[in-house]
Protein backbone atom coordinates (compact mmCIF):
# COMPACT_ATOMS: atom_id res chain seq x y z
CA UNK A 1 0.00 0.00 0.00
CA UNK A 2 2.93 2.52 0.97
CA UNK A 3 4.33 1.92 -2.73
CA UNK A 4 1.67 3.57 -3.92
CA UNK A 5 2.11 6.87 -1.62
CA UNK A 6 5.01 9.78 -3.13
CA UNK A 7 8.48 9.78 -1.46
CA UNK A 8 8.89 12.23 0.79
CA UNK A 9 10.95 14.94 -0.20
CA UNK A 10 11.37 17.84 2.54
CA UNK A 11 14.78 18.11 4.04
CA UNK A 12 12.99 19.01 7.74
CA UNK A 13 11.84 15.39 7.86
CA UNK A 14 14.18 13.15 9.75
CA UNK A 15 11.97 10.08 9.89
CA UNK A 16 9.53 9.02 7.64
CA UNK A 17 8.31 5.79 6.49
CA UNK A 18 11.40 4.39 4.27
CA UNK A 19 12.34 2.17 7.00
CA UNK A 20 9.00 1.71 9.18
CA UNK A 21 10.51 3.34 12.04
CA UNK A 22 8.17 3.69 15.28
CA UNK A 23 6.99 7.58 14.81
CA UNK A 24 8.03 10.25 12.18
CA UNK A 25 10.63 13.17 13.08
CA UNK A 26 10.38 16.77 11.77
CA UNK A 27 13.29 18.58 12.15
CA UNK A 28 11.95 22.49 13.80
CA UNK A 29 15.31 24.08 14.01
CA UNK A 30 19.10 22.51 14.71
CA UNK A 31 18.12 21.43 18.17
CA UNK A 32 14.58 20.40 18.35
CA UNK A 33 12.54 17.68 16.39
CA UNK A 34 9.04 16.96 16.51
CA UNK A 35 8.53 12.67 17.13
CA UNK A 36 4.94 12.09 16.12
CA UNK A 37 2.81 8.98 16.49
CA UNK A 38 -0.75 7.27 16.08
CA UNK A 39 -1.62 4.25 17.65
CA UNK A 40 -5.58 2.81 18.52
CA UNK A 41 -6.61 -0.48 18.61
CA UNK A 42 -10.10 -2.53 19.19
CA UNK A 43 -10.62 -3.77 23.33
CA UNK A 44 -8.11 -6.51 24.39
CA UNK A 45 -9.75 -6.68 27.79
CA UNK A 46 -13.07 -6.43 28.92
CA UNK A 47 -12.75 -3.87 31.79
CA UNK A 48 -12.55 0.04 29.89
CA UNK A 49 -10.27 1.89 32.51
CA UNK A 50 -7.98 -1.33 31.74
CA UNK A 51 -8.45 -1.11 28.03
CA UNK A 52 -8.00 2.75 27.88
CA UNK A 53 -4.59 2.77 30.11
CA UNK A 54 -3.01 0.02 28.17
CA UNK A 55 -4.07 2.03 24.76
CA UNK A 56 -2.16 5.11 26.02
CA UNK A 57 0.58 2.96 27.16
CA UNK A 58 0.71 1.26 23.44
CA UNK A 59 0.73 4.72 21.57
CA UNK A 60 3.30 6.74 24.21
CA UNK A 61 5.66 3.65 23.71
CA UNK A 62 6.72 5.23 20.00
CA UNK A 63 8.20 7.75 21.21
CA UNK A 64 9.72 6.07 24.12
CA UNK A 65 11.73 3.99 21.66
CA UNK A 66 13.18 7.18 19.37
CA UNK A 67 14.34 8.87 22.82
CA UNK A 68 11.27 11.19 22.78
CA UNK A 69 10.12 13.15 25.92
CA UNK A 70 6.34 12.99 25.67
CA UNK A 71 4.90 16.67 25.12
CA UNK A 72 1.28 16.50 24.11
CA UNK A 73 -1.47 13.82 23.33
CA UNK A 74 -5.05 13.48 21.38
CA UNK A 75 -7.42 11.34 21.96
CA UNK A 76 -9.21 8.77 18.85
CA UNK A 77 -12.29 7.40 19.67
CA UNK A 78 -14.80 5.25 17.84
CA UNK A 79 -17.86 4.02 19.90
CA UNK A 80 -21.41 2.59 19.13
CA UNK A 81 -23.43 5.65 20.83
CA UNK A 82 -26.65 3.66 20.37
CA UNK A 83 -25.32 0.06 22.04
CA UNK A 84 -23.27 1.11 24.39
CA UNK A 85 -24.01 3.13 27.82
CA UNK A 86 -21.30 6.40 27.55
CA UNK A 87 -20.29 5.26 30.75
CA UNK A 88 -17.91 2.41 29.24
CA UNK A 89 -16.48 5.25 27.08
CA UNK A 90 -16.05 7.25 30.13
CA UNK A 91 -14.06 4.70 31.97
CA UNK A 92 -12.23 4.21 28.75
CA UNK A 93 -11.05 7.94 28.44
CA UNK A 94 -10.08 8.36 32.05
CA UNK A 95 -8.06 5.28 31.57
CA UNK A 96 -6.45 7.15 29.21
CA UNK A 97 -5.93 10.01 30.74
CA UNK A 98 -4.58 8.72 33.99
CA UNK A 99 -1.87 6.67 31.75
CA UNK A 100 -0.77 9.65 29.92
CA UNK A 101 -0.75 11.78 33.25
CA UNK A 102 1.39 9.29 34.77
CA UNK A 103 3.91 10.22 31.34
CA UNK A 104 3.63 13.47 32.84
CA UNK A 105 1.72 15.24 30.03
CA UNK A 106 -2.09 15.85 29.35
CA UNK A 107 -4.40 15.13 27.06
CA UNK A 108 -5.56 18.53 24.92
CA UNK A 109 -8.80 17.25 22.79
CA UNK A 110 -9.19 14.86 20.02
CA UNK A 111 -11.94 13.17 18.00
CA UNK A 112 -14.75 10.85 17.98
CA UNK A 113 -17.28 9.04 15.79
CA UNK A 114 -20.15 6.57 16.16
CA UNK A 115 -18.68 3.14 14.80
CA UNK A 116 -20.03 -0.41 15.67
CA UNK A 117 -17.29 -1.73 17.44
CA UNK A 118 -15.39 0.41 20.13
CA UNK A 119 -11.76 1.77 19.39
CA UNK A 120 -9.39 4.02 21.24
CA UNK A 121 -6.06 5.29 20.94
CA UNK A 122 -3.99 8.61 20.79
CA UNK A 123 -2.14 10.59 18.64
CA UNK A 124 1.08 11.50 20.55
CA UNK A 125 3.96 14.27 20.30
CA UNK A 126 7.16 14.58 21.58
CA UNK A 127 10.36 16.65 21.11
CA UNK A 128 14.37 14.99 20.88
CA UNK A 129 17.47 17.05 19.57
CA UNK A 130 17.81 15.83 15.76
CA UNK A 131 21.10 14.24 16.52
CA UNK A 132 19.85 12.12 19.83
CA UNK A 133 16.73 10.36 17.66
CA UNK A 134 17.14 6.93 18.03
CA UNK A 135 16.14 5.17 14.83
CA UNK A 136 15.07 1.40 14.30
CA UNK A 137 17.97 1.88 12.25
CA UNK A 138 21.85 1.99 12.73
CA UNK A 139 22.42 -1.17 14.67
CA UNK A 140 26.16 -2.72 14.45
CA UNK A 141 28.16 -5.88 14.59
CA UNK A 142 28.94 -6.43 18.48
CA UNK A 143 25.91 -5.05 19.47
CA UNK A 144 24.05 -6.69 22.28
CA UNK A 145 20.33 -7.26 22.12
CA UNK A 146 18.25 -5.99 24.72
CA UNK A 147 14.64 -7.11 25.32
CA UNK A 148 12.63 -4.92 28.62
CA UNK A 149 9.33 -6.91 28.53
CA UNK A 150 8.51 -10.22 28.56
CA UNK A 151 6.75 -11.98 25.52
CA UNK A 152 3.09 -13.54 25.16
CA UNK A 153 0.39 -10.54 25.43
CA UNK A 154 -1.19 -11.65 22.38
CA UNK A 155 -1.57 -15.08 22.89
CA UNK A 156 -2.68 -14.46 26.57
CA UNK A 157 -5.37 -11.91 26.09
CA UNK A 158 -6.60 -14.47 23.27
CA UNK A 159 -7.13 -17.28 25.95
CA UNK A 160 -8.97 -14.34 28.24
CA UNK A 161 -11.24 -13.66 25.36
CA UNK A 162 -11.84 -17.40 24.53
CA UNK A 163 -12.08 -17.90 28.71
CA UNK A 164 -9.24 -20.40 28.87
CA UNK A 165 -7.89 -18.28 31.59
CA UNK A 166 -9.45 -17.53 34.73
CA UNK A 167 -10.46 -13.57 34.82
CA UNK A 168 -8.87 -13.55 37.75
CA UNK A 169 -5.78 -13.51 35.42
CA UNK A 170 -6.60 -10.21 33.60
CA UNK A 171 -4.79 -7.78 36.41
CA UNK A 172 -1.26 -9.18 35.54
CA UNK A 173 -1.10 -9.02 31.96
CA UNK A 174 -3.35 -5.83 32.24
CA UNK A 175 -0.07 -4.24 34.75
CA UNK A 176 2.65 -5.40 32.43
CA UNK A 177 0.67 -4.05 29.25
CA UNK A 178 0.05 -0.81 31.01
CA UNK A 179 3.34 -0.42 32.37
CA UNK A 180 5.30 2.78 30.47
CA UNK A 181 8.94 2.38 28.37
CA UNK A 182 9.12 5.22 30.18
CA UNK A 183 12.17 4.42 32.81
CA UNK A 184 13.76 1.51 29.66
CA UNK A 185 13.87 4.77 27.64
CA UNK A 186 15.56 6.54 30.00
CA UNK A 187 17.93 3.73 31.24
CA UNK A 188 18.81 3.01 27.04
CA UNK A 189 19.43 7.04 26.45
CA UNK A 190 22.57 7.08 29.52
CA UNK A 191 24.41 4.25 27.05
CA UNK A 192 25.58 3.93 23.35
CA UNK A 193 22.43 2.57 21.61
CA UNK A 194 22.86 2.03 18.02
CA UNK A 195 19.28 1.46 17.54
CA UNK A 196 15.65 0.68 19.32
CA UNK A 197 11.86 -0.26 18.54
CA UNK A 198 9.74 -1.11 20.55
CA UNK A 199 8.31 -5.01 20.53
CA UNK A 200 4.28 -4.62 18.89
CA UNK A 201 2.13 -5.92 16.29
CA UNK A 202 5.16 -7.64 14.25
CA UNK A 203 6.42 -9.22 17.06
CA UNK A 204 9.73 -9.78 18.49
CA UNK A 205 11.08 -11.44 15.31
CA UNK A 206 9.11 -8.96 12.51
CA UNK A 207 10.47 -5.79 14.83
CA UNK A 208 13.79 -6.97 15.04
CA UNK A 209 13.57 -8.22 11.08
CA UNK A 210 12.79 -4.70 10.25
CA UNK A 211 16.00 -3.27 12.36
CA UNK A 212 18.43 -5.95 10.97
CA UNK A 213 17.24 -5.31 7.51
CA UNK A 214 17.39 -1.17 7.61
CA UNK A 215 20.86 -1.63 9.16
CA UNK A 216 22.39 -3.88 6.64
CA UNK A 217 22.83 -6.78 9.37
CA UNK A 218 22.12 -9.72 10.94
CA UNK A 219 21.48 -11.54 14.11
CA UNK A 220 22.21 -14.33 16.49
CA UNK A 221 19.33 -14.69 19.33
CA UNK A 222 20.23 -16.96 22.38
CA UNK A 223 16.20 -18.37 22.69
CA UNK A 224 17.08 -19.55 26.41
CA UNK A 225 17.26 -16.31 27.54
CA UNK A 226 14.00 -14.78 25.95
CA UNK A 227 11.80 -13.97 28.99
CA UNK A 228 7.71 -14.87 28.38
CA UNK A 229 4.59 -14.89 29.83
CA UNK A 230 3.95 -18.08 31.86
CA UNK A 231 1.39 -20.29 30.11
CA UNK A 232 1.68 -19.05 26.47
CA UNK A 233 3.42 -22.31 25.67
CA UNK A 234 0.63 -24.58 26.42
CA UNK A 235 -1.76 -22.38 24.99
CA UNK A 236 0.23 -21.47 21.52
CA UNK A 237 0.20 -25.83 21.67
CA UNK A 238 -3.39 -26.11 22.15
CA UNK A 239 -4.07 -23.55 18.65
CA UNK A 240 -4.94 -20.18 21.31
CA UNK A 241 -3.29 -18.02 19.12
CA UNK A 242 -4.36 -14.58 17.48
CA UNK A 243 -4.28 -14.34 13.48
CA UNK A 244 -1.52 -11.54 13.82
CA UNK A 245 0.43 -13.82 15.36
CA UNK A 246 0.45 -16.30 12.27
CA UNK A 247 0.70 -13.72 9.92
CA UNK A 248 3.70 -12.55 11.24
CA UNK A 249 5.13 -16.12 11.67
CA UNK A 250 4.54 -16.85 7.81
CA UNK A 251 5.99 -13.18 6.84
CA UNK A 252 9.50 -14.05 8.96
CA UNK A 253 9.70 -17.60 8.00
CA UNK A 254 11.78 -17.42 5.05
CA UNK A 255 14.11 -15.06 7.01
CA UNK A 256 14.74 -17.52 10.08
CA UNK A 257 17.28 -20.24 10.78
CA UNK A 258 14.92 -21.57 13.93
CA UNK A 259 17.58 -24.74 15.40
CA UNK A 260 15.80 -26.86 17.59
CA UNK A 261 12.67 -24.60 18.29
CA UNK A 262 9.20 -26.21 18.52
CA UNK A 263 6.30 -25.12 16.31
CA UNK A 264 4.63 -23.57 19.85
CA UNK A 265 7.80 -21.95 20.47
CA UNK A 266 7.96 -20.05 17.01
CA UNK A 267 4.79 -18.36 17.49
CA UNK A 268 5.79 -16.97 21.07
CA UNK A 269 8.51 -15.25 18.80
CA UNK A 270 5.93 -14.04 16.45
CA UNK A 271 3.27 -12.93 18.71
CA UNK A 272 1.55 -9.71 17.95
CA UNK A 273 2.17 -7.90 21.21
CA UNK A 274 0.14 -5.18 22.30
CA UNK A 275 2.34 -2.26 24.19
CA UNK A 276 5.76 -4.46 24.55
CA UNK A 277 9.05 -3.48 25.62
CA UNK A 278 12.14 -2.11 23.55
CA UNK A 279 14.27 -3.77 21.94
CA UNK A 280 17.72 -2.18 22.07
CA UNK A 281 20.85 -2.68 20.05
CA UNK A 282 23.78 -1.26 22.86
CA UNK A 283 27.60 -1.45 22.12
CA UNK A 284 28.82 -4.59 23.74
CA UNK A 285 30.91 -2.08 25.88
CA UNK A 286 27.82 -0.24 27.72
CA UNK A 287 25.43 -4.05 28.18
CA UNK A 288 26.20 -4.62 31.59
CA UNK A 289 25.73 -0.64 32.60
CA UNK A 290 22.64 -0.68 30.18
CA UNK A 291 21.42 -3.94 32.52
CA UNK A 292 22.18 -3.10 35.71
CA UNK A 293 20.53 0.58 35.34
CA UNK A 294 17.15 -1.51 33.62
CA UNK A 295 17.25 -3.86 36.99
CA UNK A 296 17.95 -0.93 39.40
CA UNK A 297 14.90 1.04 37.64
CA UNK A 298 12.47 -2.08 38.30
CA UNK A 299 11.80 -2.16 34.39
CA UNK A 300 9.82 -5.48 33.78
CA UNK A 301 12.38 -7.16 31.82
CA UNK A 302 16.49 -6.36 31.06
CA UNK A 303 16.95 -9.46 29.06
CA UNK A 304 20.49 -10.10 27.01
CA UNK A 305 18.89 -11.60 24.24
CA UNK A 306 21.42 -11.90 21.31
CA UNK A 307 23.71 -10.22 19.54
CA UNK A 308 24.08 -8.36 16.30
CA UNK A 309 26.12 -9.57 13.36
CA UNK A 310 27.81 -8.91 9.95
CA UNK A 311 25.66 -10.20 7.14
CA UNK A 312 26.69 -11.72 3.64
CA UNK A 313 25.84 -9.72 0.64
CA UNK A 314 21.88 -10.76 -0.12
CA UNK A 315 21.52 -11.62 3.69
CA UNK A 316 20.73 -8.89 5.44
CA UNK A 317 17.99 -9.56 8.13
CA UNK A 318 18.74 -13.37 8.28
CA UNK A 319 18.15 -14.73 12.07
CA UNK A 320 19.72 -17.34 13.68
CA UNK A 321 17.73 -18.77 16.91
CA UNK A 322 19.94 -21.53 19.01
CA UNK A 323 18.03 -22.83 22.14
CA UNK A 324 15.21 -23.48 23.59
CA UNK A 325 12.84 -21.42 25.30
CA UNK A 326 12.59 -21.78 29.36
CA UNK A 327 12.92 -18.19 30.52
CA UNK A 328 8.77 -18.36 31.98
CA UNK A 329 7.67 -15.25 33.89
CA UNK A 330 4.75 -15.91 36.33
CA UNK A 331 1.66 -13.45 36.16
Amino acid sequence: MLRALPEVDDPRVLVGTATLDDAAAYALGDDTAIVQTLDFFTPLVDDAYSFGSVAAANALSDLYAMGAEPLLALNIVAFPAKKLPFEILGEILRGGSDKVREAGIQILGGHSIDDPEPKYGLVATGRVHPQRIVRNVGALPGDRLVLTKALGTGIFTTALKRDLLSPAREPAIVELMATLNRDAAAAMLAQRVHACTDVTGYGLLGHLGHMLRGSGVGAQIDATQIPFVSDVLALAEQGCVPGGTHANLRAVEPHVDWGELAPAERLVLADAQTSGGLLIAVAQEDETQLVEDLAARRVPAHAVIGQIVDAAAGAEGRIRIRGRLRQAVSL
